[in-house]
């Protein structure tokens, strides 16, 4: 394949974010004024609605103002994930970009796909990390671009369609997870009701009453190995599964041992944070031996009156969410013990309809597991095309 190499100087124009006092931007629009996106509206897509503020249109020079195939970009920023980020433009704006912001401009209309690729791939990146500045506050230099070489094949527009065509695969697949997550909350809904807007008065009963056990995780510092078993903690927590890409701890068998004569997880049960983010809920999956810390509570439900699936929901909703809000203490950080989550509030339905519930959760979840891997095989797709389309020579 032929390719010529450019110096991103050559190929690019590169121009600086708009420059304005506080005192003069506002929060809404208003007449003579242009709205000025910031590092937040920059990701995969560009978000020109958003977050947005105003500012004298005097303030914004006519290049300034975004075109298409413009690629916006984050100049600065006290976090190493953001500064570098960009986002095309798909179509022009009468609109710019802030001071910690700037505009990547191709100088050549069809080189704009390609480039627009080039400037998310591992290959920028590395040229990122190289230039960025400051121990706090990364920042990046137009002159730095400048001088940074890319290679532009003569199939480029090609190149381009295919990575374009593979990155809207995987945008689909993300939106069509994203949409899936409103299905559960809409059929609880439907099944049960919304208590926070409910007239008729429906009586509840306390937690405790409908479980067979709720208690908290060891009190005392565990003896923690690099290697054992999984010793949870709140941030592994999260609404609908536990989280072990946050990371996660361990502990020997005989921690685990003398830990689980106070609490010892089993397939069904609800856990639930309640330490600083309080009220994330997950059902326990299998019966993998697990431990828990003083920050996770576990909650047995009594299979008599109540099914696990319902009662994680249950506790997801808004009208648990707020109960579960009320009985925290909330001092330097948010806590709520025990004794509280016995006292919650809980609806109890009939069990045919929780049972009913508890299925389409099943097959929900069997759909979800569907999207998730159609969702990693597209995301890998799109990065092996990236890492062909700006692989280094060897």
């Amino acid at each position: 394949m032929k390719s010529a190499t450019f110096k991103l100087g050559d190929a690019c124009e590169f121009i600086r974010g708009v420059t304005f006092d506080k005192a003069e931007a506002t929060a809404k629009p208003e007449v003579g004024k242009v709205p000025i996106l910031r590092a937040g509206n920059i990701g995969e897509e560009l978000d020109a609605q958003n977050d947005l503020v105003w500012v004298p249109e005097s303030r914004v020079a006519d290049k300034q103002c975004l075109r298409r195939n413009d690629i916006a970009i984050c100049m600065s920023s006290g976090s190493p994930e953001v500064v570098g980020k960009t986002a095309r433009v798909p179509a022009n704006l009468r609109a710019s970009v802030g001071s910690f912001c700037g505009i990547i401009r191709p100088r050549q209309a069809e080189q704009a796909g390609f480039l627009s690729f080039y400037f998310r791939s591992p290959a920028f990146a590395k040229q990122r990390d190289a230039i960025a500045r400051g121990a706090n506050i990364q920042n990046l230099r137009f002159s730095s671009f400048e001088e940074i070489e890319v290679e532009i094949p003569d199939e480029q527009q090609k190149i381009a369609r295919e990575l374009e065509q593979a990155d809207r695969l995987r945008r689909t697949r993300r939106y069509a997870l994203e949409l899936s997550d409103s299905f559960l909350p809409a059929a609880f809904l439907e099944l049960f009701g919304d208590p926070l807007e409910d007239r008729n008065g429906r009586t509840s009963t306390p937690l405790e009453d409908v479980t067979t056990q709720i208690t908290d995780g060891e009190h005392a510092t565990p003896q923690r190995t690099p290697e054992g078993i999984k010793l949870l903690s709140a941030r592994n927590i999260q609404n609908g599964f536990i989280d072990l890409s946050a990371g996660v701890d361990y502990v020997p068998e005989s921690e685990f041992l003398r830990i689980r004569k106070r609490c010892w997880p089993r397939k069904g049960d609800v856990l639930m944070s309640c330490s600083g983010s309080i009220g994330r809920v997950a059902t326990v999956p299998n019966d993998e031996p697990l431990s828990l810390v003083r920050s996770v509570a576990l909650i047995r439900p009594n299979p008599d009156r109540v099914v696990s699936k319902y009662l994680e929901h249950y506790l997801r909703s808004r009208y648990a969410q707020a109960m579960i809000s009320r009985s925290a203490n909330q001092s330097s950080q948010a806590n709520i013990f025990t004794g509280p989550i016995k006292a919650l509030p809980c609806l109890v339905p009939p069990m045919c309809k929780q049972r009913h519930f508890a299925a389409l959760v099943m097959q929900h979840e069997r759909l979800r597991a569907t999207q998730r891997e159609a969702l990693r095989q597209a995301e890998h797709l799109f990065q092996n095309l990236l890492h062909q389309a700006f692989s280094e020579p060897s």
